[in-house]
């Protein structure tokens, strides 16, 4: 294996890991308004993510400073190409930062309704367009001989990227729903079970579509096959197991399924861009790969040492920190936020 393929598969398992972890955050954020029904209920639900969410979106900063790295190439015309959608996802999440820090600071509640509505949009937002930037990077956009992309902003509003950025909202809130299931117990616990059972179909549906969706939309023929082998069914397989154990009230093995169902997804994704990382809907040879977009060999040898170095570390901390953080938030635990 050479350190180009090393590296995408780097990124990937980044990107996986990202959505994995911060899509639970986002999907409690989206839940929020709606599961929890006074401030003392909402201060609840919000202390389930309150150790975790800062530190999971640290996986989107190391995968962007990885493309950054390892592809400049591609980090240069993704980031140039998508500017506006990126730049409204980093409001969003800074919005959702702030509420984080800020609703607790006044007892009055419209302060604290601000706050909360705030976190709704911050996570509700940033899902969509995730959806919609990965859906664009599989389905091509126009990028033209000098690796420049030279659309607007409404050619990544396409429907098939929509679709998908609606497939990543509801993915991300039933993944919230089956986390909360896990770290909440009362009233609260009984919400998220019954969102959990009534939002699986929902997912089960748009998942079912975007994979229709994808053979028209992107060349996944070319790239998977008719037969498009064990990842992306086992992510189908995954998310009925899901709908199995919410309704056997087996929280953990949901949440588990959920994550892998996510995780398999996102890895799809990648199956269908390799070797490529953005595809040109103008002329394929256009499109950027991991060689034409890579950094020196040198650079990535470099890289590879300080990640083998320090990516065990941070795993080894952030599992330690979900380990100390398991146990279930009630309404008589010490609420900060």
């Amino acid at each position: 294996m050479d350190l180009n393929i090393l590296w995408f598969i780097l990124i990937t398992v980044l990107y996986t890991g990202f959505f994995i972890l911060e899509g639970f955050d986002f999907g409690v954020g989206i839940l929020l308004p709606f599961i929890a029904r006074n401030d003392q209920e909402r201060r609840v639900v919000i202390n389930t993510i309150g150790p975790h969410w800062d530190g999971n979106e640290v996986w989107l900063i190391t995968a962007g400073g990885a493309t950054f790295a390892a592809f400049p190439h591609w980090y240069a015309t993704f980031f140039s190409g998508f500017y506006l959608p990126l730049f409204l996802l980093l409001v969003a999440l800074i919005i959702r930062g702030v509420a984080f820090e800020f609703r607790s600071k006044e007892d009055d509640p419209r302060w604290r309704a601000v706050w909360d509505w705030s976190i709704f949009v911050g996570s509700l937002v940033p899902a969509l367009l995730f959806g919609v930037a990965f859906a664009n990077l599989a389905r091509g956009v126009p990028i033209d001989a000098e690796m420049q992309y030279v659309g607007g902003f409404w050619n990544l509003l396409n429907p098939y990227a929509l679709l998908i950025g609606v497939l990543a909202v509801v993915g991300f809130t039933l993944h919230g729903a089956t986390f909360l299931n896990l770290k909440t117990d009362g009233v609260i616990l009984e919400r998220s079970r019954r969102v959990a059972r009534r939002l699986w179909p929902v997912v089960v549906v748009v998942l079912l579509v975007s994979f229709i969706a994808t053979y028209m939309a992107t060349d996944a023929v070319a790239q998977l096959g008719v037969n498009p082998g064990v990842i992306p069914i086992g992510a189908g397989l995954s998310i009925l197991a899901v709908g199995y154990f919410v309704r056997r009230r087996m929280d953990g093995w949901a949440f588990a399924l959920s994550m892998l169902t996510i995780g398999l997804t996102v890895v799809t994704i990648f199956l269908i861009l390799y070797p490529r990382v953005m595809v040109s809907s103008l002329d394929p040879a256009y499109s950027l790969t991991i060689y034409n977009a890579s950094s020196s060999d040198y650079t990535l040898r470099v890289m590879s040492i300080v990640a083998a170095i320090f990516v065990p570390i941070v795993l080894i901390y952030q599992g330690w920190s979900y380990w100390v953080f398991r146990q279930r938030i009630t309404a008589d635990s010490h609420l900060e936020y």
